[in-house]
């Protein structure tokens, strides 16, 4: 972004009125700002507060696809940036906007990086978070595999299949909570057992509102229902929390036919010969017309 007319002329004065201010946008919609300037300024709908022990580092900026990298530092403060806030992966992943900014006429402004939050580490009551540039995406593996199991992530852009069909969630207040991962109902009926069984979990309210976690077992006997996660959530969940359970999908593309009817969307390759297939010699016992391998019937495919 080019730097306004207005902006540049006054910091070709020489003497110049400049501060940088930071907003941090988390993805549970909690917006925080802060600024060097020893008082508080306020520009696009967001309070940017002075002294809250918060720095940064040098911004490193490139040409081209490179990835541009900073670093912020900052004491922890009760009032904004919390310990537990951090534990729970409240900032993982959010949006972050570095402004240089004319604290005497905030109009004149120049938006110098935006980014995400990386790898944040906290000690000693502070904490240091990495920033990274929008070119980091292009980082991370592109295209599509080849294999079996589906590569699509249930409910998503390519499995199409809307979680909020009836029948496939639940929503519930905790009953008993066990290991912090584990968690029992009496009267939990309705499901398969298993019906949830990989499957997405996710808070509601409480201490660990809107973390999410991911279910290892679900177990229907007739002592009720005991749902244990893979690991337990950064900050505890109570009884009386409320909660939120989705189907689970093991990627199997019988999975998609039966349960969630959705085949049509299924993104995997169940039909691609194994290993045993690809090392395997003629035999005169079986077909060898150059046909089909695999008939319709066998895939359920009959219309």
């Amino acid at each position: 972004m080019a730097i306004s007319p207005e902006f540049e002329a006054h910091l070709k004065t020489g003497v110049t009125s400049v501060s940088r201010c930071w907003a941090v946008k988390r993805v549970d919609g909690v917006t925080l700002g802060f600024t060097d300037h020893d008082e508080d300024l306020r520009f696009e709908d967001i309070e940017f507060l002075a002294n809250t022990g918060l720095s940064a580092r040098a911004l490193q900026q490139t040409t081209g696809l490179a990835v541009d990298n900073s670093e912020a530092l900052g004491a922890l403060n009760s009032a904004t940036i919390r310990e537990e806030d951090i534990a729970a992966g409240r900032y993982d992943g959010a949006e972050v906007l570095a402004w240089l900014v004319n604290w005497a006429n905030p109009e004149e402004r120049h938006l110098q990086f935006r980014g995400s939050i990386g790898e944040l580490s906290r000690a000693d009551g502070a904490f240091q978070a990495e920033l990274r540039g929008l070119t980091e995406v292009l980082n991370q593996p592109q295209g599509r595999s080849y294999q079996k199991p589906c590569a699509a992530v249930l409910g998503d852009t390519s499995c199409r299949f809307d979680m909020t069909t009836l029948g496939y969630f639940e929503e519930r207040e905790v009953e008993v909570v066990e290991d912090a991962r584990v968690l029992k109902f009496d009267d939990f009926l309705g499901f398969d057992d298993r019906w949830f069984e990989r499957g997405r979990f996710e808070v509601l309210s409480g201490a660990a509102k809107g973390l999410v976690g991911f279910i290892k077992n679900d177990r229907l006997s007739d002592d009720g229902r005991m749902i244990e996660l893979w690991e337990a959530l950064r900050l505890p969940v109570k009884r009386g929390d409320r909660v939120r359970f989705e189907a689970g999908c093991d990627k199997r593309a019988e999975t998609c036919k039966l349960k969630f009817l959705n085949f049509l969307n299924y993104q995997g390759f169940p039909d691609i010969p194994g290993e045993d297939w690809l090392i395997s010699y003629p035999s005169s016992q079986d077909v060898n017309d150059g046909g089909k391998r695999i008939s319709l019937s066998d895939t359920g495919d009959v219309n």
